[in-house]
């Protein structure tokens, strides 16, 4: 079954990628995913003063800079992986570093 981690933290205090990198949590997570040969694909997100929002209202479109929700907390990255079940995604989130820093949402692709 695939999951999709979406990886949520803080951007105030986000590590930069070559602290990610450098950051041996990080480095055994890459390579339990590769001994489980789980993830599909894997990638960090731009911060949000990057993103653009697009809704539609009443046939009218209207786009903001910057995310819809107002919280703290935002998606920073993504990673699609291929597991038995939701207990083996659990484990693998579980051993993300923004699990301990923020948190990692588990969603089923609806296949």
């Amino acid at each position: 079954m695939r999951y999709v981690l979406l990886i949520c933290d803080d951007e105030t205090d986000a590590p930069s990628n070559e602290e990610m990198a450098a950051d041996p949590v990080h480095q055994a997570w890459e390579a339990d995913l590769e001994r489980r040969g789980a993830e599909i694909v894997g990638m960090r997100l731009r911060p949000v003063v990057d993103a653009t929002t697009v809704t539609v209202r009443e046939g009218e479109t209207l786009v903001s800079d910057g995310p819809f929700a107002e919280t703290k907390d935002f998606v920073g990255g993504v990673v699609i992986v291929d597991c038995a079940n939701l207990d083996e995604a659990i484990e693998i989130a579980a051993g993300h570093p923004y699990a301990r820093r923020g948190g990692v949402e588990i969603r089923p692709v609806w296949e």
